[in-house]
């Protein structure tokens, strides 16, 4: 695991070599840590690599550095998690673009049941700042499991960090810069509440500053972590409708809450409304009910096991694990306790929920019906 810390670390400081490389990389060799073992034998691995590319593997300085981050990690309580590991957020991992390496303080399952995300204009009116506390707090009262996901920053994403912990919800800040710092300053403390219900994460090592680029960066990983984006306030142009525009390529759901005509900060929820790229939002109820997340108040009837007696081997293995889990499993998660490859995996739920043994729910989790 430390070995495969370090590696994946590096790998994202090998010059040319880019995320996506990165990701090409990994899955012709299997993990980081082979990458770097037999970087010699590379092109037998990976045919078509350059040769300088595998030249640049032979970076004993990057290595060091990579430690010293590790070392700053381990002492500061935050956790280094790589695409190999149980525990990075699984729905962010289905991604192209998803980052190789995440560091995450905090005390939540990134993987849990109900995760959205709440993002709009850094100039919040009242009207916003309303809808933060009274969705929240309905939200709460229906499904409190749920994980609030923001980037911190000043306006609605504030609002919703804040309300989240006022109404006693988890919530995760994505940032755009390191750990060793929190931007902007005045939200210190709402940070270090956050600590201990939800956490801080970013896949930015320490000493990288909240450049302008690193905002855009990080808002995949806000939409991509997420079940649902939710844009509450937004003019014709901002961070939001990135997150929006990222929630879609993901093939995630968006909503928006309308505002009034005319208003500034209410013209880009409107314009996702209107050009049918979000749906239209006005209560926690209406969002529960879109997700189908109104199934988890209902008691689950019990499942007959006689009446499945031509489970396959690998199904079996499947509905056991969803057995012991009421509230159903993720995708990538069953493929990490079943030992079934992603792309079998994939056809063994697709044929046992056309048996109406399973049901797919948002995120990419299924559950025995």
């Amino acid at each position: 695991m430390k070995e495969e810390q370090l590696y994946s670390l590096a790998l994202t400081r090998i010059p040319g070599l880019g995320l996506i490389g990165a990701h090409r990389l990994l899955e012709s060799v299997g993990s980081a840590t082979r990458i770097f073992q037999e970087a010699k034998h590379l092109d037998e691995l990976a045919p078509g690599i350059s040769p300088k590319l595998m030249e640049s593997l032979n970076c004993p300085e990057v290595l060091r550095l990579c430690e010293a981050e590790l070392k700053f990690a381990e002492k500061n309580q935050i956790r280094c998690l790589t695409l190999q590991d149980e525990d990075y957020p699984s729905r962010l991992r289905e991604c192209d673009d998803a980052p190789l390496v995440l560091f995450f303080r905090g005390n939540i399952s990134l993987n849990r049941l109900h995760i959205i995300n709440m993002v709009g204009t850094r100039h919040a009116t009242d009207y916003g700042k309303d809808i933060c506390i009274n969705f929240l707090r309905d939200l709460h009262d229906i499904l409190p499991d749920v994980v609030i996901v923001s980037g911190l920053a000043y306006g609605i994403d504030i609002h919703a960090h804040r309300a989240a912990l006022e109404f006693g919800l988890d919530t995760v800040g994505v940032l755009a810069h390191g750990l060793d710092r929190i931007y902007p300053t005045v939200h210190r403390h709402t940070a270090v509440e956050m600590l201990n219900h939800g956490g801080l994460l970013t896949e930015f090592p320490s000493g990288t500053n909240p450049d302008r680029q690193n905002f855009v960066k990080r808002n995949r990983i806000v939409a991509g972590i997420s079940d649902a984006t939710i844009v509450v306030q937004s003019a014709a142009k901002g961070g939001s409708l990135i997150t929006a525009d990222i929630a879609e390529s993901y093939q995630r759901d968006c909503f928006a809450f309308p505002g009034r005509v005319g208003d500034e900060f209410s013209i880009g929820c409107n314009n996702l409304i209107r050009d049918n790229r979000a749906v239209l939002l006005q209560s926690a109820e209406e969002l529960v009910k879109a997700m189908s997340w109104d199934t988890i108040c209902q008691k689950p009837q019990a499942i007959q096991r006689e009446l499945f007696i031509d489970l396959s081997p690998e199904e079996e293995v499947v509905y056991n694990l969803l057995k012991k889990q009421e509230e159903g499993l993720q995708i990538n998660s069953l493929v990490v306790s079943a030992n079934i490859p992603i792309n079998r995996m994939t056809g063994i739920l697709f044929e046992m929920e056309m048996r109406g043994i399973i049901r797919g729910l948002a995120g990419g989790v299924y559950r025995l019906i």
